[in-house]
């Protein structure tokens, strides 16, 4: 089983620049967008259909803004849109689907760059998720928690820890709640199998930084410790230039 996950910053920008068509170069199984920023009306998914792609989505009910979109090539047994709290479901935060006895989660988390209030929505959103996610262990505890986390956990995970360290995205509250996160019952499937690579998934558009590789980590695939042994690969797919980020990928047999 192979997972996609990828922040496209627009889906309709991405489909202009080859998605489908890189997909159509590939054959995952599962590919996780986020930040979609659009609804489904407003895409054209035959080129998505014709590779054998169900879709899913959860859109923000703001145009233009975050959302995610969930594609697979076996139909889910059960689709569920958001966390039950208003305030992120409106965003488009969380999609889950179920496939048998075990679920995937594709999440967008909260940016907090653009000021105060919305680091304060950030980091309530990482502990309103946290106790979402311990109730939904007790009934669905083989999980996959694929996404945009925009946090970098460690200095090897960005390109210039020192001076990013009063960024948001890699400030210590933010490092903390991800290092307990992957110390609580969930592995970093990437670090898992490549303890001391120092590669990246975000790269911002300004001073050539992608070309420079001058990058941050903060796509993540969290998988619970009861399916790590599973694991058999990992990677950043950096060729792959459909926007901002680069697409990550975990195989796992399941």
């Amino acid at each position: 089983m192979q997972i996609i996950s990828y922040n496209v910053n627009g889906i309709r920008a991405a489909a202009q620049k080859g998605l489908a068509e890189w997909l159509a170069e590939n054959n995952f199984d599962i590919v996780c967008l986020q930040e979609s920023k659009a609804t489904p009306d407003q895409v054209d998914m035959s080129d998505f259909e014709k590779l054998g792609y169900h879709h899913f989505w959860h859109s923000a009910e703001k145009k233009g803004y975050s959302g995610v979109v969930t594609l697979c090539k076996e139909k889910p047994t059960l689709v569920k849109e958001g966390c039950g709290l208003e305030k992120y479901d409106q965003e488009g935060r969380i999609l889950r689907t179920d496939f048998g006895d075990w679920t995937l989660l594709n999440c967008y988390f909260p940016s907090g760059t653009t000021g105060d209030s919305r680091q304060d929505f950030k980091m309530e959103f990482l502990a309103d998720f946290q106790i979402w996610i311990d109730e939904l262990r007790k009934e669905r505890p083989q999980l996959i928690i694929v996404g945009d986390y925009n946090i970098a956990n460690h200095p090897i995970d960005i390109h210039n820890p020192i001076s990013n360290k009063k960024s948001s995205g890699f400030l210590p509250d933010e490092r903390a709640w991800l290092t307990s996160w992957f110390e609580n019952g969930f592995t970093d499937a990437f670090r898992a199998l490549h303890p001391e690579a120092e590669e990246y998934s975000w790269w911002s558009y300004r001073a050539n930084a992608r070309a420079n590789n001058k990058g941050w980590r903060i796509d993540y695939q969290s998988i619970s410790n009861n399916l790590a042994d599973r694991i058999k690969a990992a990677h950043h797919l950096a060729d792959a230039k459909h926007s901002d980020h680069c697409p990550v990928l975990v195989e796992i047999d399941l």
